[in-house]
């Protein structure tokens, strides 16, 4: 029988089709990697750091080069192959040490493959990012007259920057508060004279960083006045944790000594409640809600002041936790309306600890005031209060013994004393007239003044602004 295709010709279909299926499978992927930069700027200075990313899940990647191109020159800052063909790679870089300075260049990446597509080279692509090199730190210029800041009260600037920038505050030691800009590109930033400083350790400065990551710091001058708190020593007895310990074996099941609980409250719950408040202070608008002295507790006295230092004795014994009351404890007629002390936004309302049922209102730029050991809230968060109106009523929840209201005052968080708040005399010659006379726009006080709370008078007169060193 005569075949209808001679064995040679047989032998080659196969061996062609052998071929074309090598060669199908080793070309098929025709897909070039993906790239990805971080961070994604155009301005960059000598020391940021850059990864790019390069994926490609088909056949993995090869190589990934890195170029910095300005005019003539070019300079290769990365070079990495991959013997591994992992489907995604990275490679970091910097511009340090190249001969880069000051204006635009271009950033040149090229990713390629491990697959056999152009004849073994791989598939690859290339993406050029237009850049800027900028090494020239923002200028800052404070506009307001040098402040009086009192230990434990609270300060306010303004000033302009230079140029754009990404964050814009005031550092005091290690803790920062946010400088809020306003319409007319001016800075409005209030920052606190730490109770806990003395006054040859504060200087505050003001730190601004640009999109490059460019930083400068600009001391702020201003007038330190001293001022000294209150110590006292609190006796606790079983009677006292029979009545509080309960409200917090929740927190602390695995304790059954009182003492020990109570240590534990007063301490490790204690500061994890001021983390909580400065995680709020975050929660501000970016500009004045409020325009006038706040309100305290209608009819009340004052049973406890701002930055209170206690210590603590059981059975004679003083205990190795203290603490500091940082608020005003106002005392009026049981399960009183706890009005809102000045216009704005409630940021926090439920169960806090220590604080028990607390309100937490923002007045914008930073500032907040706090109601605790409250009976019960009225109020939700989200909600536009306006001053006077009912927050909730007073109570004895949280560390309180006797029904009270503990108010406070916060900046982006910090506690600080409330008296200054109450004081409409203070605020306009601290807040609004030296905002005014710098030519800021913020708030205004319009509203008839309001009575301030007792406070004893600076023990001494202010010292000159002087050089501090940066902390």
């Amino acid at each position: 029988m005569r075949l209808p295709f001679s064995p040679v010709v047989v032998i080659g279909a196969i061996v062609l089709g052998i071929v074309g299926g090598t060669a199908y499978f080793l070309f098929k992927d025709t897909t070039p990697p993906e790239i990805a930069l971080a961070p994604e700027t155009k301005v960059v200075t000598p020391g940021q750091k850059f990864t790019v990313t390069a994926s490609d899940a088909a056949s993995g990647i090869r190589s990934i080069t890195v170029t910095i191109r300005k005019n003539s020159q070019a300079q290769v800052l990365a070079k990495n192959t991959y013997p591994d063909k992992a489907g995604t790679k990275t490679a970091e870089f910097a511009f340090k040490d190249t001969f880069l300075r000051d204006g635009a260049f271009t950033l040149v990446v090229n990713a390629a493959d491990a697959s056999f597509a152009g004849f073994g080279q791989g598939n690859s692509t290339t993406k050029e990012y237009a850049m800027t090199m900028d090494t020239t730190p923002p200028k800052v210029t404070i506009k307001t007259s040098y402040p009086y800041v009192r230990r434990g009260g609270s300060g306010c600037v303004s000033f302009t920057v230079s140029r754009e920038v990404d964050a814009a505050g005031i550092t005091v030691n290690d803790a920062y508060f946010p400088g809020y800009r306003q319409e007319n590109g001016d800075y409005i930033c209030f920052f606190p004279f730490p109770y806990s400083m003395e006054g040859q350790d504060y200087q505050p400065y003001i730190v601004v960083t640009d999109q490059a990551g460019n930083k400068s710091e600009t001391r702020v001058p201003l007038y330190r006045v001293k001022q000294r708190f209150k110590t006292d020593t609190v006796r606790i007895n079983d009677r006292f944790f029979d009545l509080k310990l309960p409200e917090f074996k929740a927190f602390y099941p695995e304790v059954t000594d009182p003492l020990t609980l109570f240590n534990l409250v007063n301490g490790e719950l204690r500061r994890s409640n001021a983390v909580k408040l400065m995680e709020i202070g975050q929660k501000s608008a970016p500009r004045a809600l409020w325009n006038d002295a706040f309100l305290p507790l209608p009819n009340a006295a004052v049973k406890a002041g701002f930055a209170e230092h206690r210590a603590y004795l059981y059975n004679d014994v003083k205990q190795d936790v203290e603490a500091t009351h940082l608020g005003l404890d106002l005392a009026s007629i049981a399960r009183s309306p706890v009005p809102a002390g000045n216009d704005g936004v409630v940021v926090f309302a439920d169960y806090l600890g220590i604080y028990g049922n607390v309100v937490v209102l923002d007045h914008g730029l930073g500032l907040q005031s706090l109601y605790s050991h409250l009976s019960e809230i009225s109020v939700t968060v989200g909600q536009t209060v306006t001053r006077g109106e009912t927050l909730g009523r007073t109570g004895a929840t949280g560390m309180a013994v006797g029904d009270h209201l503990h108010f406070g005052i916060l900046i982006s968080g910090f506690e600080v004393s409330p008296v200054e708040w109450l004081d409409r005399k203070w605020i306009r010659d601290n807040i609004t007239d030296r905002l005014q006379e710098a030519g800021t726009p913020g708030p205004e006080l319009v509203a008839p003044a309001s009575v301030p709370v007792e406070e004893k008078k600076p023990e001494s007169k202010p010292s000159p602004p002087r050089r501090g060193k940066k902390r």
